[in-house]
């Protein structure tokens, strides 16, 4: 083992027991998608030392909140409702509460339009000042201010992606998928699946986004970006693209605020009929990436090279179908994944060194879980 190893490897061993100590205990939100088995948003009880889930139940009756994010304090939750219909118009909605850490309880606040159809995900700035909203069908991003209260007030800017690709089915039109700050939170990048491309905005908390000086990067014909993780405080970023099956890496010049594609890599060991990725994660320590794929059904691990590009470290069967969503605690220990179409979650245990997972403790039971959110308790 090389001296650098090492001391990384230390390194992240001292900030995992740094927050054990802080916070044995986290709070960890569950988006769903409502209908026969599920009517909102629910809530466990996660302990950081064993990876243990304890259900607290609904805390929250909410149409199909598809994507939980919290504010900086973590006092507040959003929730993205991928609907279609908002106050009889043709519109999502996000709606806002606040937290009880002592029980886990959402006392909600309120709900404004998202300005397009199905809204998939958010993002609030570093100040907690804004919430950023992607509209898939509705090929677009609003940005909404946060009360010092936590309440939503209405859109002050909304921008309207433009473009198509090579896929008949599924790319005739802008899909904005998701939107992510860099490092830095000057710069904004949003995945547009129905475009091909990714979008990068420059963003002034007063003026809002505005086309950076790079406005954009276009991915593999077909490809499909669905969702953007950045290398914690690095020079890379890496996209998922859902239609293809893949993870392209991306030198990021954050003071330009530039995307170069690096290359790209398949998130399964051989083509798998019907499959498609979900999310993408880059690990605390910015040594692993993680990408799930749906059909598959597997998490699929890599090792970040010192340039940039992915070594493929295993693929983990996630005990489920369909898993939308995972999210690593903050620790850097723990994944938790959620399988839509089986109705479960399921916790891993990392490994600090390899980036591996190992499955643990029985399956956690929720109905088509599809954002894992940890918030910390009291």
């Amino acid at each position: 083992m090389s001296r650098r190893v090492g001391l990384t490897i230390v390194a992240v061993a001292l900030a995992v027991a740094m927050t054990l100590t802080q916070s044995s205990e986290m709070l960890v939100y569950i988006g769903t998608y409502t209908g026969k088995s599920s009517k909102g948003i629910y809530a466990f009880r996660f302990n950081q030392a064993t990876g243990a889930l304890t259900s607290i139940g609904l805390v929250a009756e909410t149409p199909s909140p598809s994507w939980l994010v919290a504010s900086p304090s973590g006092t507040f939750v959003f929730a993205a409702n991928e609907t279609n219909t908002f106050d009889a118009r043709q519109s999502g909605g996000v709606s806002a509460f606040q937290i009880d850490r002592a029980t886990g309880a959402l006392t909600a606040l309120n709900s404004q339009s998202s300005r397009g159809a199905h809204p998939c995900h958010l993002t609030v700035d570093r100040a907690g000042t804004h919430l950023f909203v992607a509209n898939y069908t509705g090929g677009s991003l609003a940005v909404l201010p946060i009360g010092t209260d936590g309440r939503l007030s209405p859109a002050t800017q909304f921008i309207q992606h433009q473009g198509s690709s090579v896929n008949a089915d599924r790319q005739k039109e802008p899909h904005a998928h998701s939107i992510d700050f860099d490092p830095s939170g000057r710069f904004a990048v949003s995945a547009d699946l129905g475009a091909d491309r990714i979008f990068v905005y420059r963003y002034d908390p007063k003026a809002g986004l505005s086309a950076g000086p790079h406005p954009s990067v276009a991915a593999e014909p077909g490809a499909g970006p669905r969702h953007v993780a950045f290398l914690p405080g690095g020079p890379f970023a890496f996209a998922i693209n859902e239609l293809s099956s893949s993870i392209t890496s991306y030198a990021w010049d954050g003071a330009g605020g530039e995307l170069k594609a690096l290359g790209t890599v398949s998130t399964l060991a051989s083509p798998h009929r019907g499959n498609s990725t979900a999310e993408i994660r880059v690990h605390p320590s910015g040594r692993f990436v993680y990408g799930s794929n749906r059909g598959h059904d597997s998490i699929a691990v890599y090792r970040v090279s010192p340039d940039g590009t992915l070594t493929l470290v295993e693929h983990q069967p996630t005990r489920g179908k369909t898993p939308r969503n995972f999210t690593i605690d903050p620790s850097g220990q723990w994944l938790v994944a959620a399988n839509q179409s089986s109705d479960s979650l399921a916790v891993f245990r990392i490994d600090l060194v390899t980036g591996a997972l190992t499955s643990t403790g029985p399956l956690a039971a929720v109905g088509a879980p599809v954002s894992v959110l940890f918030v910390p308790g009291s």
